[in-house]
């Protein structure tokens, strides 16, 4: 089992990240227990999507069938003109290895607590902490912040760094809808964008975001008016208006730009997901770095006994990586939403693209999805 056998290791955070990471060192003979400020382990109301190569680090972990019981395997991804709802191009996600799943995030959250349980792992609930001295954090060999966007442990590490708001907003609903492909749509508009995919349980999950100088607050559990949502698309293609009509409960939040921490550690405190990266929702990367990070900081402490050195490795593959991923979904924050002449070339690129070489979409991706971190250079 390495180095982490018989470690104790403290998590601060019931996420996917604090969950994978309690997963894989209850796998390696640690003495885990990890502290979520909730009363429940649960989460509501989104969607996502986990990509091969955090299918990947799941798949090592052994919940290749969960996944496969709990997500849709995805076929294709579909960019759309949201204006006229004409298809663009398709470019097909079927051929990824592993497969490329739709799921709603209570159903992995569900299934990871439940492998924790299975290994082991002790979860405590209601457990507000107040700083790194609480019980269990002091006496632990290594503590893990998997805490996300407002983490207790990053600043520990990390001087004060103020998010800015990138002028845009966004709102989360998941609608009921039968008989939808197994695709990911996105309608892009000029100055604003929907993704639309399928969960289980014939439900449609929705993002949509709209560049405006008002700001709304971080955190996606603010209730908004599906009205206001409604509004903003307008202009759009009819097919696209329905759906959004059809929203009964949305949640809007700001979109703010976070630096990547400039240290994720010192000899007892490592951070892990958004406490280290946070991560715009623009390439469907959020949940699958975090679980990159969990299995990448479980590995490397099993393999090299000094913990330090180990963290410092752990820093170094993962952090330009992430930073790399983050600037790819920035840049896709800027492609979605273009006018005018710009849009209309972008289009007939994608399209061109579509028919001569479907391949090369995905393709220019290989460096995200078929990043294995399983391996031994990581």
């Amino acid at each position: 089992m390495g180095a982490n056998a018989g470690r104790t290791i403290a998590i601060i955070g019931g996420g996917i990240g604090g969950l994978t990471a309690a997963l894989a060192f209850a796998r390696q003979g640690a003495n885990v227990t990890l502290h979520e400020q909730a009363p429940a382990i649960t989460e509501v109301g989104a969607g996502l999507q986990i990509t091969p190569n955090g299918a990947r680090a799941l798949h090592a972990l052994g919940l290749a069938g969960a996944l496969d019981q709990a997500g849709l395997r995805a076929e294709a991804v579909q960019p759309m003109d949201a204006l006229t709802a004409h298809p663009i191009a398709r470019f097909d996600l079927s051929r990824q290895t592993p497969p490329y799943r739709f799921l709603h995030r209570a159903d992995l959250i569900g299934l990871l607590a439940q492998a924790c349980a299975d290994a082991g792992v002790r979860i405590i609930l209601n457990a507000r902490i107040a700083d790194m001295t609480a019980a269990g954090m002091a006496d632990a060999d290594l503590t893990i912040g998997a805490d996300g966007l407002h983490s207790l442990a990053r600043p520990l590490l990390n001087s004060p760094a103020a998010p800015f708001f990138t002028g845009q907003v966004a709102w989360r609903a998941i609608i009921p809808a039968a008989d939808v492909p197994p695709m990911a749509q996105i309608w892009m508009a000029p100055g604003r964008h929907v993704v639309t995919y399928p969960l289980p349980g014939n439900r449609l999950n929705i993002v949509a975001v709209q560049e405006r100088a008002t700001w709304a607050a971080e955190g996606w559990y603010h209730a908004d008016d599906p009205a206001n949502l409604c509004a903003a698309f307008t202009d759009c293609a009819p097919a696209l208006r329905d759906l959004l009509a059809r929203v009964e409960v949305a949640n809007l939040w700001g979109l703010f730009r976070h630096p990547v921490a400039e240290h994720w550690h010192n000899d007892r405190i490592v951070l892990l997901g958004d406490a280290a990266h946070p991560t715009l929702p623009f390439l469907a990367q959020g949940a699958n770095l975090a679980i990159e990070d969990a299995l990448a900081l479980a590995r490397m402490t099993r393999a090299q006994p000094d913990l330090v050195e180990a963290l410092q490795a752990y820093q170094g593959a993962r952090r330009p990586r992430v930073a790399r991923a983050i600037a790819a979904a920035n840049a896709n924050a800027r492609n979605y939403h273009l006018s005018g002449l710009q849009r209309r070339v972008a289009h007939l690129g994608l399209k061109t693209l579509g028919k001569i070489a479907p391949d090369a979409f995905i393709n220019r991706l290989g460096w995200l999805y078929d990043h294995d971190v399983t391996s031994s250079s990581e």
